[in-house]
């Protein structure tokens, strides 16, 4: 499956962006998704996922109650609603299939396979 994220761009810090992902190349709703962001210098982040079953979606601490993940499989997309941003959302978004439940969100080794990131800058 191929994934291509888009969306980002810069914002100040407290406002709010939408995140889309589009995939081709597969089943998409047979698919547990999710995102996954890299910041400069650090490892990858597990964020969000959300089930391919239920539409039901587990989130990491950091991010919990301030980004919310969902679906539209008639359109084959995923997308990242961010909210309350801060200055260490400021990262390289990524949408990626999960190969585990969405319970291990923030699994490194539950990460699949991932497109092409998107930018997001968030400033003070």
């Amino acid at each position: 499956v191929q994934l291509q994220a888009s969306g980002g761009g810069l914002v100040q810090a407290g406002g709010s962006l939408r995140l889309s992902c589009a995939a081709s190349g597969g089943t998409f709703s047979d698919l547990a998704l999710g995102w996954v962001r890299q910041a400069a210098g650090k490892e990858r982040e597990g964020l969000a996922c959300i089930s391919s079953s239920d539409g039901s979606a587990d989130y990491a601490d950091s991010v919990e109650g301030r980004f919310t993940i969902s679906r539209d499989n008639a359109k084959n997309t995923v997308y990242l609603q961010l909210n309350s941003l801060k200055p260490e959302d400021t990262a390289v978004y990524y949408c990626a299939t999960y190969l585990l439940s969405c319970r291990f969100v923030t699994t490194t080794q539950a990460f699949g396979s991932w497109g092409q990131g998107t930018q997001l800058t968030v400033s003070s």
